[in-house]
């Protein structure tokens, strides 16, 4: 029996799942898809919020103001990327600066202090490339880009170096609340354990209504957005916002933590939560809104385009606690933005309610240090010529739009929970993130995957279950 079942490897379940490896506990992470971050964490905005926009005294808002200081030493000794790059919001009409002094006053009461009031001219004196029709903006200094990917793998690893079990393809169907326990019913296997955590994400009510007579509705808010090219990511230094609106923050343009540039998204609620299709109509939206914001968008530079879907609550903000009617099932549910930036405080907040339920012992073996997978493209000509002497394998370019090497593809499948799909070797390296969108690399990373795994090339997937990349020999075909 575990002791702890946490629902849900995105970003939310595996910050929780770290924060209990602190503790002797037999704790076990289950997610249906073949990979952490496989929903919402892969395709968000990246943006590590000021907490500035949240409604005082809200989840969202204490938990925004606790997680944004979080992310410098988080990232240190986890190794992912994040840069403190500072945010803006932009009104494009003097008599809607009222509107942002409205926000300046909501961010001093939810305790950012240092919030700035900029006319257009001294915006423009910042971030040359903004439009002309920018008449004046909020600058906030603690606004941050972090990689949403690479920080839920981080998360993963170093929970799991610390003793959480990791299940994957593995599909909660049945819920059953026994008198000391739950027994999880799966497509693979029952799973007894004495406290449930739901961080299903889009369906995280779902998950509560199995068990729960006090049920909860989340509504699939679809975002779209474009990617741009690295040579033009240093368009804008900080994030930039527009005046936001009832479905969200709005159109943003902001450089990623991997120096690309990124524009979206949209809002869109949906009914189905598996819909991540991309339009015409959305892609026209997206671009056509950013100009807003740039004095000219590139969009000969975009490429790539994708979606993702916010788990929207019908409550507007985060549902966490143990249900009213359900001992020990915890539910963290309705986790939409700020809800990336506010993933630390989450798994602290967790942490102090299964503490509380089970009063375990502290891990004295707990390490809170993780290493990523070292970066052929960010080190020095001598670093490059000292690593490939010790391992030939970096010697050799797979993903030339990203400067990706063979040693850290085969670093990554070989890690603990290892990438096993093209998706997973993405996510982990960015071999195929690049102008040509894996054109020239993915074959080669195929035909690596099958080597080191030791199957088939037929059978690697590119996010699992049915997506596999081939199907048979061209002979035989």
């Amino acid at each position: 029996m575990f002791d702890v079942t946490i629902i849900g490897a995105g970003v939310i379940g595996c910050a929780i799942a770290r924060e209990l490896s602190r503790y002797k506990l037999n704790a076990c992470v289950v997610e249906k898809s073949a990979d952490v971050a496989s929903s919402t964490s892969k395709a968000n905005s990246g943006i590590v919020h000021a907490g500035h926009d949240a409604k005082p005294g809200s989840l969202k808002s204490k938990l925004n103001i606790k997680g944004n200081p979080m992310f410098d030493e988080l990232s240190k000794e986890l190794d992912f990327p994040f840069i403190r790059n500072g945010s803006m919001v932009l009104c494009f009409d003097e008599k809607d600066i009222e509107q942002l002094v409205a926000i300046k006053e909501r961010g001093h009461k939810n305790g950012v202090e240092d919030i700035r009031l900029l006319t257009g001219e001294q915006v423009r004196e910042l971030e040359p490339n903004v439009s002309q029709g920018v008449a004046a903006a909020l600058y906030i200094p603690s606004g941050g880009i972090v990689c949403p990917y690479e920080m839920t793998v981080a998360l993963a690893e170093n929970a799991y170096h610390n003793g959480v079990e990791f299940r994957f393809e593995t599909e909660v169907k049945k819920i059953i609340k026994n008198q000391e326990s739950f027994l999880i019913k799966t497509n693979f296997e029952d799973i007894e354990t004495k406290v449930v955590i739901n961080a299903a994400g889009l369906f995280a009510d779902d998950i509560n209504n199995m068990v729960s007579s006090r049920k909860i509705t989340i509504v699939p808010r679809k975002g779209e957005y474009c990617l741009l090219d690295k040579a033009v990511g240093a368009l804008v230094k900080s994030t930039l916002f527009q005046l936001p609106t009832k479905m969200g923050k709005g159109v943003l343009v902001t450089p990623t933590a991997d120096g690309n540039l990124l524009i979206g998204p949209n809002a869109i609620d949906l009914e189905d939560k598996n819909d991540v299709t991309t339009t015409q109509q959305g892609m026209e939206e997206i671009i056509s809104r950013a100009g807003l914001t740039l004095d000219r968008v590139p969009t000969n530079q975009i490429i790539t385009a994708f979606a993702g879907l916010r788990a929207h609550s019908v409550e507007d903000d985060f549902i966490i606690g143990e249900a009213e009617d359900v001992k020990n099932f915890i539910n963290v549910a309705g986790i939409e933005s700020p809800g990336l930036t506010s993933a630390p405080a989450i798994g602290k907040m967790v942490e102090e309610i299964v503490v509380n339920i089970l009063n375990p012992e502290k891990n004295e073996n707990f390490n809170p240090v993780r290493k990523g997978i070292p970066k052929f493209r960010e080190m020095s000509n001598e670093e490059r010529n000292e690593l490939i002497a010790q391992n030939p394998s970096y010697g050799k370019i797979v993903c030339r739009c990203e400067t990706v090497t063979e040693g850290e593809i085969i670093d990554a499948i070989r890690r603990p929970l290892g990438a096993r799909t093209l998706d997973g070797i993405k996510r982990r390296t960015r071999a195929g993130m690049g102008r040509c969108q894996s054109g020239f690399c993915g074959t080669k990373i195929v035909e690596i995957l099958a080597k080191e795994l030791k199957v088939d090339p037929t059978s690697i997937t590119k996010f699992g279950g049915s997506s596999r990349i081939l199907i048979g020999k061209n002979k035989e075909v």
